[in-house]
């Protein structure tokens, strides 16, 4: 039998080389040197660009993380997620309340509370929130004990009328720790000389900075039995809750709500500081969509790098069409080329964007530090620091929008590559 019978035959002689086509002739164009360096200085110019709106975007959602979590911590840490009062004055049936509240199982923690509105005399005089807890039971609710600054909440004894203050409202006051201030209420008392505010002097025994100036310089603590003695109350004015999860508050108040009867009101840090939040929701969304157009025109140089491309590679393009290459591959040359630039400015853009997330706070004491600056002022603003909390979350969106707007860019320079037609590129080669 002859040998060569017995062979396979060979049906392709193909030599082997890197699949698939498209991407080895994109690659190539890649890193082969150009002989127009504008198309190669637009092509980096085209990777900074992308890398630029990538780091701007990621910074700023990062900040506007940062602020919406420090605005919820912080205000969440003086005021309760949600909380029971009465509709005709102090809450009567306490400890019916307390075990109603108490028994569901989203309630991590309940505490009785009075509020009033006072004038502050010590050295200089103000009006501030003066609330009366339970020291006990307080911290079962609210954070504030755990940024005391001088003193500890536990010296508000029954009796003792000892008094907390903000930081900025003792500063205010022109007082300090040691020192008395007077208090005058709203609270009428009748004397044979008319109806005089009830008024009553406290010793200071603490400082509390939450770094929130409404609270800091507008809220003083008192025993919740001082308060009450004070206004001529019964009984707290309301008892505040602290739940297992901050956005079940709603549904955890109508539930609240039905079991304590219609003498009861449950309200929630949702109802208070609604617009606060919607605020804050509403600015993160139009400054993701104000970047996201500085990101598509950024994406814009990409399109003229590849439309300079694919004038520059006409006789290329016209010689791979002679050997018999499609339209579509093509087409999917050039777009490897673009997706190429644009994932190198996206990588460059996650890394660096990520990194300036993490360090801005430090990045930011520093510049004030060195140039003797404030960016936001204690006096205005409720924070006072530039805070920054990366959500990687964010960071994926970002990059696949990115990558989205990238993919985009090639279509049309690359549909302008497929429709070369070989006669006319060659006519004057």
């Amino acid at each position: 039998m002859d040998d060569r019978a017995a062979r396979p035959v060979t049906t392709s002689s193909e030599p082997p080389m890197f699949r698939p086509l498209e991407l080895f002739i994109g690659l190539r164009y890649t890193r082969a040197k150009r002989r127009n360096q504008f198309i190669s200085f637009i092509s980096t110019v085209s990777i900074v660009c992308i890398a630029i709106s990538v780091i701007a975007l990621i910074t700023v959602m990062s900040v506007m993380n940062g602020f919406d979590y420090q605005m919820r911590s912080r205000i969440l840490g003086a005021v309760s997620q949600a909380t029971i009062t009465s509709i005709d004055g102090a809450v009567q049936d306490v400890p019916r309340a307390l075990q109603i509240a108490r028994a569901d199982p989203h309630v991590l923690g309940a505490a009785p509370y009075v509020k009033s509105e006072a004038m502050l005399l010590g050295r200089r005089s103000t009006g501030a929130e003066v609330r009366g807890i339970d020291p006990a039971q307080e911290t079962k609710v609210v954070d504030i004990g755990q940024h005391m600054t001088e003193g500890k909440l536990s010296e508000l004894t029954p009796n003792s009328w000892n008094i907390v203050l903000g930081r900025d409202l003792a500063t205010q006051l022109g007082v300090g720790v040691g020192d008395r201030v007077t208090m005058a209420v709203q609270e009428m008392r009748a004397t044979p000389m008319g109806g005089i505010p009830r008024m009553r002097s406290f010793h200071v025994v603490g400082t509390f900075q939450l770094g929130m100036q409404q609270f800091d310089s507008g809220l003083a603590l008192i025993n919740i039995g001082d308060a009450e003695k004070l206004n001529d109350l019964r009984g707290p004015t309301g008892i505040r809750l602290r739940l297992d999860d901050l956005f079940s508050a709603r549904p955890v108040a109508r539930e609240l709500s039905d079991k304590l009867g219609q003498y009861y009101g449950v309200s929630t840090w949702m109802d208070e500081n609604a617009n606060l939040f919607h605020a804050l929701s509403m600015e993160k969304l139009v400054m993701f969509i104000i970047l996201s157009l500085i990101v598509l025109v950024a994406v814009i140089n990409l399109i003229s790098m590849l439309m300079m491309l694919v004038t520059d590679k006409q006789a290329d393009i016209a010689i791979l069409r002679t050997l018999g290459a499609t339209p579509r591959s093509i087409m999917g040359t050039f777009m490897v080329q673009g997706l190429l630039v644009g994932f190198v400015g996206i990588g460059f853009g996650v890394g660096l964007g990520s990194l300036l997330s993490w360090k801005l706070p430090g990045i930011i004491k520093w510049i004030e530090h060195t140039f003797h600056v404030t960016f936001l002022s204690p006096d205005v603003y409720y924070i006072s620091e530039v805070p920054s909390r990366l959500d990687w979350h964010d960071v994926g969106w970002v990059a696949l929008l990115t990558f989205a707007f990238s993919l985009l860019a090639t279509i049309y320079p690359a549909w302008r590559a497929s429709r070369t037609q070989p006669a006319q590129a060659l006519r004057y080669e």
